[in-house]
């Protein structure tokens, strides 16, 4: 059972970088492998905001979309992911923000999956593994564009 999980500093407010998770619909523009991002839906509750989006993700000849639920806890500084529908059996998904001083905080991302098919998850699974080790550093590249820092 595939599972990975990375905490990285982040010279960014917890606020900042939970805004930029929490954004999905631009995710196509930085992140490894996504090709596209739909929110189907969108419901506020209790504080929290619950989404319902379409993920296409992509590598050479194959495309795979996958449905899942997820709610975006602002004032925890937490998003959860869970799985609907797709090629997986399942996905459980988490981020965490932990302000860390003066403008920074530790960024905590996990994710266990596993494909539903054994021949894809064959194919996928290398470059899946490859991509969740790369999306910490694309986040923290997209927080550095958008919120300034980063290498001079």
């Amino acid at each position: 059972m595939p599972k990975f999980s990375d905490t990285r500093r982040a010279q960014h407010r917890a606020e900042d970088m939970f805004a930029l998770v929490a954004d999905a619909e631009r995710y196509p523009e930085f992140l490894p492998l996504c090709e596209a991002l739909v929110i189907r839906q969108k419901k506020e509750r209790e504080g929290a905001t619950l989404l319902i989006a379409d993920m296409t993700v992509g590598y050479k000849a194959i495309r795979e979309t996958f449905t899942s639920q997820v709610l975006l806890k602002p004032a925890e500084f937490a998003i959860d992911v869970a799985y609907l529908d797709g090629p997986f059996s399942r996905l459980d998904n988490r981020w965490r923000f932990a302000p860390a001083g003066e403008g920074a905080c530790d960024v905590h991302f996990f994710i266990d999956y596993e494909f539903r098919n054994k021949v894809l998850g064959t194919l996928m699974g290398a470059m899946f593994d490859r991509a969740f080790h790369r999306f910490s550093q694309a986040f923290a590249e997209r927080a550095d564009a958008i919120y300034g820092g980063g290498p001079a």
